[in-house]
């Protein structure tokens, strides 16, 4: 069973959802007993949300990359820095790895770095307090992380960190750019030494920036127009695109092109998303992102979880821009404020907050709202979603058949006084 999202499954936890999103910021509103305001310490997630995309031109073009890997020499995979975990897709790493070291190489690159946290030289428009705090990451020791972590991996090859302006350096102590990607695909294509040059293959979760990539390196490595469509919603490439040359083969004229054969040819792929997301935060994460198409969780609960992250990090990165005088805990008063900012009206003038709720989640995309990630990188998180990766995969039916049959042994056991072990499974 695909376990493909339909519109009626997504409006059918609509209402669900925000009820429960309504529900939350009735009570989550709170003050300290001195008056100070007190942020949600945790984002109480509805169980009811949507908790996949995974479609079916997903499902086609993962079985086509199968085919077509054997003629593969290099994965490049691209993952969001702001989610470098749940933009992890564990499917498409066994489905395309390498049987024996040398195979088929791998670079992982971290896009959109420039969006991320900074490294410590903060601006009047990214916020110090949710990162002196402890809260959140700087951007300097999630890359350090990150970069520890996959180096012990045989396959991969080199870890980027790139920022959304093609050829600019990202920030945060990353010093990687278009170039240095090229000048990494070069040393692994003389490596394979191949008469017929090198094929490589760019995969991802949707909306990852793989189309983007694609582009980048065709200019930057051939002075090419695009030869891919980009977007900023997931869902742009439906279908893997033919070969395209992003470096020249080898010339009697350029001594350095020696062993690139007839050079390196880029496919592009469409994003291909988690059939299951077993955790509802890490969908909504992904849906914040953008890795979900808009509207399949309701844009006023993916704001809600974005004024969550807000409050943590720093209020002040919308009380000021919204002219709010104190900040809060409730999405409804916080989509009033910037819909009355914005003019986000319908007839009548009433105030329209499922547009504000677009253009303020829109904003954050932008890096207009702060610049951080939302989920911290460690040697244990890291260590548990590889834990995690290692469960068989399963479709949104079979997971929500699993999650059924644990919600009536669980009330079968509050029915006999049992007390659930820690944690809460019952499975």
């Amino acid at each position: 069973m695909s376990g493909t999202i339909t519109g009626k499954v997504a409006a059918g936890a609509t209402a669900a959802v925000t009820s429960a999103v309504e529900n939350v910021a009735r009570t989550a509103t709170s003050l300290t007993a001195g008056g100070g305001f007190a942020p949600r310490e945790v984002y109480e997630s509805s169980t009811q949300i949507t908790r996949s995309y995974y479609l079916g031109h997903h499902a086609s073009a993962l079985n086509k990359m199968r085919q077509t890997i054997s003629n593969v020499g290099l994965i490049i995979e691209c993952r969001d820095f702001r989610v470098p975990i749940c933009s992890w897709n564990p499917l498409l790493e066994r489905s395309l790895a390498a049987s024996a070291a040398g195979e088929r190489s791998r670079i992982i690159v971290y896009t959109k770095h420039d969006l991320g946290p900074p490294s410590g030289n903060f601006s009047k428009e990214t916020s110090i307090e949710g990162y002196t705090n402890g809260r959140y990451q700087n951007g300097k020791d999630m890359v350090k992380t990150l970069k520890k972590y996959h180096k012990n991996s045989y396959t991969t090859k080199d870890v980027m960190f790139l920022g959304t302006s093609a050829g600019a350096r990202s920030r945060n102590d990353a010093p990687n750019n278009d170039k240095h990607l090229l000048e990494s695909i070069k040393r692994i294509a003389r490596e394979a030494d191949s008469l017929t040059g090198m094929r490589a293959m760019v995969v991802g979760m949707p909306n990852s920036g793989k189309s983007t990539l694609l582009n980048r390196l065709r200019a930057k490595g051939m002075g090419l127009p695009k030869a891919a469509q980009t977007g900023a919603t997931p869902g742009v490439t439906r279908k893997i695109g033919t070969p395209v040359r992003i470096i020249a083969g080898e010339s009697a004229d350029d001594p350095s092109s020696a062993g690139l054969g007839e050079g390196v040819f880029i496919m592009d792929t469409p994003g291909v998303f988690i059939p299951y997301v077993s955790d509802p935060e890490d969908m909504l994460r992904l849906a914040l992102v953008g890795c979900v198409k808009d509207g399949v969780i309701p844009s006023v609960t993916v704001a809600d979880y974005l004024l969550y992250h807000l409050n943590l990090v720093d209020p002040k990165l919308y009380t000021r821009k919204f002219d709010l005088g104190k900040p809060t805990n409730d999405v409804h008063e916080f989509l009033r404020a910037v819909a009355t900012r914005t003019g986000k009206l319908r007839k009548g003038s009433e105030l329209n907050l499922e547009n504000a709720a677009d253009w303020v989640v829109q904003a954050w995309r932008r890096g207009d709202l702060g610049r951080f990630a939302l989920e911290r990188v460690t040697e244990e998180t890291l260590a548990q979603a590889v834990e995690k990766a290692r469960e068989p995969t399963v479709s949104i039916s079979q997971a929500r058949k699993k999650e059924k049959e644990q919600r009536k042994v669980a009330q079968q056991m509050k029915w006999a006084g049992i007390t659930a072990p820690p944690g809460g499974s019952v499975a």
